[in-house]
């Protein structure tokens, strides 16, 4: 049965979305559309542009994010520019949400504090937003708005997604105990996935394989089978 995935936000937390990304792979999962939130809007965005989850994981893993950060010359708007997350982007993406392989919603915040799911318009951008942490990192004006990480309003962004999805199921992939506003009885329904935090840091991604183990064999369970086959 076709279902889409949503993936949370939740601070680095690259490996934990790669093994969730390489169960569904495995499973043989019939994907409809994608819809993610700050670190998950990255893995979505990639995936969902056609890039297999080992990619993804050797990409997000390949130097500490600090290394690609540039302090801002504004910090009143925000410590860390957001330019070069773009730049790091472009060559990655599609110029716009048209140009995906699947469809994508990502999740941001505009200074009212309301949530936005973003579907269509310059895609690098629209990632970059949905990661721009509040107060850490500068906003991304697109259509006129300024716009944040929508974690920091909702997490997973399941409003967002019934409403342009409506009727559809999904498959939730929850990265637990990280900021923003944690889920509650619109997860009802819902197959759900749940993993530790990453724990990661701007320094440190961690022990990046082993999370990425743990959210397969997590993400395989909840499908009823494991990584080596059925149960």
């Amino acid at each position: 049965m076709r279902r889409d995935l949503v993936l949370s936000s939740g601070f680095l937390a690259f490996a934990r979305h790669v093994g969730f990304l390489s169960a569904v792979e495995e499973a043989g999962l019939e994907v409809g559309a994608v819809c993610g939130t700050s670190s998950g809007a990255l893995a979505a965005a990639l995936w969902a542009a056609g890039m297999p989850a080992a990619e993804i994981g050797r990409e997000l893993s390949s130097q500490p994010p600090i290394r690609s950060m540039r302090p801002s010359l504004k910090p009143w708007r925000g410590l860390i520019r957001i330019e070069p997350v773009i730049a790091r982007l472009r060559p990655l993406l599609p110029a716009t949400f048209a140009g995906l392989r699947r469809p994508l919603g990502l999740g941001a915040m505009d200074r009212a504090k309301t949530h936005h799911l973003l579907t269509q318009g310059p895609l690098p951008e629209a990632v970059a937003a949905s990661c721009a942490i509040p107060y850490v990192f500068q906003p991304v004006t697109i259509g006129g708005r300024r716009l944040w990480d929508g974690g920091a309003v909702d997490r997973l962004g399941l409003a967002g997604w019934r409403r342009w999805r409506p009727g559809r199921r999904a498959l939730v992939h929850w990265v637990e105990g990280t900021r923003g506003k944690e889920p509650g009885a619109e997860l009802d329904g819902l197959e759900i996935v749940r993993t530790p935090p990453s724990g990661a840091s701007f320094f440190d991604l961690g022990e990046f394989e082993a999370q990425v183990q743990e959210a397969k064999g997590a993400t395989a369970a909840a499908l009823g089978r494991r990584s080596g086959g059925p149960d």
